[in-house]
């Protein structure tokens, strides 16, 4: 089987580390490279499998959430002023802290 040149670039003192370790494995540098590269696609080729449903979920109800901006919902009546803040919070949980601040609902400016 033909084999296919890739070429990297290291800072010196990275390069050496690179070289020191190779050694104390008994590899020469490419082998050892080759060596980790494939490990580490194996590790997150495992955790991208680990958690594929998880993500599936996440990106269905991002899908969903989509339709269904915050400031669609009609606003709450009859909330004590805790649990109005508890609300607000949890609002910002599910759609960010970039989102506005809560209303002011009630004051009269």
């Amino acid at each position: 089987m033909s084999k296919v040149r890739i070429s990297i670039s290291l800072d010196p003192e990275e390069a050496e580390r690179v070289r020191s370790h190779a050694d104390r494995a008994g590899m020469d540098v490419s082998s050892y490279l080759v060596n980790a590269a494939i490990r580490q696609m194996a590790e997150t080729d495992a955790v991208e499998a680990e958690f594929a449903g998880i993500d599936a979920l996440i990106a269905d109800a991002e899908a969903h959430a989509a339709d269904h901006a915050p400031d669609s919902a009609p606003e709450p009546e009859g909330l004590t002023e805790t649990e109005q803040r508890a609300v607000d919070d949890a609002m910002r949980l599910v759609h960010g802290v970039e989102e506005a601040p809560p209303r002011n609902r009630g004051e009269v400016a």
